[in-house]
């Protein structure tokens, strides 16, 4: 599963589509914030305990919203980096009001590409079903 995404591009639809409920994205945009809070806190006081306070910030609430809001397996388990990228991305995304249109973009493509690959198993499965077996 880790070589299923090439490219951050490939993996950013994955990553919106696991994080498709509101409270979810709200989940990670506090623990992303806390988090960065606590990295400037750490750069102006040198306390080292801001470093793991900040990643207990910044995961917590996300692997939080993973487990009893959006039902799945946060994709930093297989991604770690990708997922570091993309929960900037999203952070970003939501300050500036633009991550609902991303996430109703996405799912309509995935639909669309499921609903593609799903079309192409049935024509398949009929061309199989019409083959002449030999004897």
């Amino acid at each position: 599963m880790s070589d299923r995404f090439r490219t951050f591009e490939e993996f950013w639809p994955y990553y919106v589509a696991q994080h498709a409920k509101p409270l979810t994205r709200w989940f990670h945009f506090v623990g992303t914030g806390m988090a960065l809070g606590c990295l400037a806190t750490f750069a102006a006081t040198r306390k080292l305990r801001f470093i793991p306070m900040g990643l207990v910030m910044g995961y917590g609430p996300a692997w939080v919203s993973h487990f009893f809001i959006e039902n799945n397996r946060p994709a930093t388990f297989t991604y770690p980096l990708w997922s570091l990228q993309a929960d900037f991305k999203m952070f970003e995304m939501m300050l500036t009001g633009r991550m609902d249109a991303e996430v109703e973009r996405v799912l309509r493509e995935y639909q669309t590409s499921a609903e593609h690959a799903e079309e192409k198993r049935a024509a398949e499965q009929s061309a199989k079903a019409g083959e002449v077996l030999p004897n």
